[in-house]
């Protein structure tokens, strides 16, 4: 039985994500920390965040821990704080999940998400209920720290060419969507010498501008006001704003893998290294690497794998194409805050970012799902007759074979049982007939 998905433990508020369950895994924790040590606990600006972040936090006390309560932020926020405060965290926190869920996630000592090993210790502790709970007297310390979003943006400043930015002066519309955005984007813009225009800049866990997840088609206003007022950009935050997306100045959706390989060329301008994406991810990044000279790194599905791939290996840059951006260079884990600034930075440059935009390589996209009795069965057998097409193939997660002038990946879902199918390829045509090929793989498996 597993507790933790690809991010965290999600679900409804308060019926499936209840206080008993932050109790608990607040108490797993403690209990795999041996009840030392001291863990800072936030929470995004859903309504039921409060609730959670209580309940957490008095499940990390009753075993001993330490508790600093970092109040709302955004998860990179609380992450980087962890990094140097505190030897684990945890957020309350849906990200792009729709206003009514919420979730817990896990931080380790070093400020990155925590380890997929560490996870499944905490399950068998959390399905055993044999916790650590301590005696009176060692119950945990606790206080306060409402800086922690400052300390943050303070950081992300140093990591960038702010006197480059600032000399632009930049006008830049910012969508936060009343999440945990809304307490620091604005705040780093203006801190960038940038005139900023918001839009659902202030917190509300009821989300009433939009849904969480910064989608084109959630996004009409901020291309509106883009356009309105001249600005240079406009920007999107998820819920919890480890994720960006961004519009040019025209008003036009900056496709997030685009971003992403955009990124990733601009990075190795500056350095050289390799570079870490999942194997969802579209095939701009292996033709940046190649036109670098670097080797570029696939991974499982999952911002921690990326992640966790970048610190073994030192990776310049990380990142996965949902504007989930990963620099190293100020910290390992997705970061939106981070991203803006980077971007702001390339800007200072003197190109629009929809000549940037250009810049990188175009292919085209086309998925699909369908539903599966036995994932895990017809995985084996779409293998096996993936193994006998004589292409190259990566099982690394599911199954992705590139075929000429494109690929395609057929993957299960983790948290449905459902098959997704991925294709790309430099035309819309040949990218649908290989998501049909893939599809016809799985749907084959399944009658068999």
């Amino acid at each position: 039985m597993a507790l933790f998905g690809t991010n965290g433990v999600r679900g409804i508020a308060n019926e499936y994500i209840t206080p008993e369950m932050a109790v608990n895994v607040a108490r797993s924790l403690g209990t795999y920390m041996g009840s030392k040590g001291t863990v800072a606990i936030g929470c995004d600006t859903r309504i039921s965040g409060q609730m959670l972040k209580s309940a957490a936090i008095a499940g990390a006390l009753s075993t001993g821990l330490s508790v600093i309560d970092v109040g709302e932020a955004p998860t990179p926020s609380v992450q980087y704080y962890v990094r140097d405060y505190a030897d684990a965290g945890i957020v309350i926190t849906a990200s792009h999940n729709p206003r009514e869920y919420n979730g817990i996630k896990l931080i380790a000592g070093d400020g990155s998400e925590f380890p997929r090993d560490g996870e499944r210790e905490i399950e068998k502790i959390y399905f055993s209920g044999e916790y650590a709970t301590v005696s009176w007297e060692r119950t945990g310390d606790f206080k306060t720290d409402s800086g922690v979003n400052d300390y943050y943006l303070r950081n992300i400043i140093c990591s960038v060419d702010a006197e480059t930015i600032r000399s632009r002066r930049f006008r830049v519309v910012a969508d936060t969507g009343c999440g945990a955005g809304s307490l620091t984007l604005p705040f780093l813009l203006k801190a960038l010498g940038c005139e900023v225009l918001t839009l659902g800049a202030q917190p509300d866990g009821t989300f009433p501008w939009r849904n969480p997840e910064p989608t084109p088609e959630s996004l009409p206003e901020l291309s509106e006001l883009v356009k309105m007022t001249g600005a240079d950009l406009g920007a999107a935050h998820d819920g919890d704003a480890d994720r960006i997306v961004f519009m040019d100045e025209n008003g036009e959706f900056i496709n997030e893998e685009v971003l992403l390989a955009m990124m990733a060329k601009y990075v190795l301008e500056k350095k050289k290294g390799p570079i870490v994406t999942p194997v969802s991810s579209s095939q701009r990044m292996a033709d940046v690497a190649e036109e670098a000279g670097v080797q570029l790194h696939w991974t499982a599905v999952g911002s921690i794998n990326v992640a966790r791939k970048m610190m073994e290996i030192d990776a310049v840059f990380g990142g996965e194409g949902n504007g989930g951006l990963i620099f190293p260079e100020h910290q390992y884990c997705r970061d939106g805050a981070m991203a803006c600034a980077k971007i702001l930075e390339i800007l200072a440059g003197g190109k629009k970012l929809s000549e940037l935009a250009k810049s990188v390589p175009e292919y085209f996209n086309a998925k699909t799902k369908t539903p599966s009795k036995e994932p895990a069965v017809t995985m084996e057998m779409v293998k096996t007759e993936a193994a006998g097409l004589g292409l190259k193939m990566d099982t690394i997660d599911g199954v992705k074979l590139w075929y000429e002038g494109g690929w395609v990946l057929i993957r299960p879902s983790g948290t449905e049982p459902i098959f997704r199918i991925f294709a790309e390829a430099k035309t819309q045509e040949r990218a649908e007939e290989l998501m049909n090929r893939g599809l016809e793989m799985v749907l084959r498996a399944e009658e068999a």
